[in-house]
């Protein structure tokens, strides 16, 4: 089994690569007791294509790797997430998120592949009183989000369609290096307690997107690590796992950002991952005990595009 991996390079990319090659242990297709991560039957033959290998922007890049390569599944995780750089730039954003979906989505047809894209809570508003479910009707409110929802309406029947939120990794800039960097300078920490969602970690992630793929199960998913808190209550974990003191940490409300944010965040990006749950898949494991795993092996590199 061929799998094509694009946007590799990112920290989703990197450890989806890492479970599709069989480089990390991910259990069975049912619940591992002993990691609570969903695994493949046997590692694949994966092709890993970063940005600078592949440039989806590109069609005729696109289509001449399809039609060299003949990947049977193709696993969409490049897009530029750049939320506040999207505002700014519409004309990239869709270009590379919407239009780039559009020749992925070609290549796949004309090879026979099938597609699993990535996707994102911004497709939402945020202004729902209870988590998303999947069927829930998209509104997002800032370009990124309008442009990553174009991207999911590019795929043919029969795709799969993975949304995640509040994503971080062992690679890559993400709140947890960010939050990591800053607790080393004096002074308090100040995040918004008033912009709610579920840290989703990657390693987690990349097993169970890798199986939805591979399984070619049709449809969207709401993919999340269990649990729900602010950004506020995020940085506060992120300080209490490291072992430094979490009472540093101050809660504002986003109108008081300084400066504020070009891009338009929800204030309720919880997804409920009721499409897994309805079919029996266990959770994701509590992002406390995720974040956990993570904290002890991350250094702080220079901080990412605030959310």
């Amino acid at each position: 089994m061929r799998v094509l991996v694009t946007g590799a390079g990112g920290q989703l990319g990197t450890d989806l690569v890492d479970a599709l090659s069989g480089r990390v242990p991910t259990g069975g297709l049912v619940n591992d007791s002993a990691t609570g991560r969903l695994g493949l039957r046997a590692p694949c033959d994966v092709v890993a294509a970063d940005h600078a290998l592949l440039d989806v922007a590109d069609r005729g890049a696109v289509l001449t790797m399809f039609e060299g390569l003949r990947p049977d599944v193709v696993v969409h995780a490049g897009a530029w997430t750049a939320v506040d750089a999207c505002e700014g730039d519409p004309d990239r954003a869709f270009a590379v998120n919407a239009l780039g979906t559009r020749h992925v989505a070609e290549g796949a047809r004309r090879v026979g592949a099938h597609v699993a894209y990535v996707s994102t809570d911004y497709v939402f508003d945020g202004t729902s009183p209870r988590p998303y479910v999947e069927w829930d009707p998209p509104s997002p409110t800032s370009v990124y989000g309008r442009s990553k929802l174009a991207g999911e309406r590019e795929l043919d029947p029969g795709s799969t369609v993975v949304r995640t939120s509040w994503v971080c990794g062992a690679h890559g800039a993400n709140m947890v290096r960010t939050v990591l960097r800053l607790a080393r300078e004096p002074g308090p920490l100040r995040f918004v307690d008033d912009q709610w969602g579920s840290p989703t970690f990657t390693a987690d992630l990349a097993g169970v997107l890798a199986v939805l793929a591979m399984d070619r199960l049709p449809g969207t998913f709401h993919v999340t690590n269990a649990g729900v808190t602010s950004w506020y209550g995020f940085a506060r974990g992120v300080l209490e796992a490291a072992g430094h003191d979490p009472e540093r940490v101050e809660p504002i409300a986003t109108a008081e950002l300084d400066p504020p944010r070009p891009a338009p965040r929800p204030a309720n990006s919880v997804l409920d991952n009721a499409a897994l749950r309805l079919m029996g898949r266990p959770a994701l494991p509590d992002w406390r005990h995720a974040l956990e795993r993570l904290v002890g092996a991350t250094e702080p590199i220079s901080t990412p595009e605030a959310r």
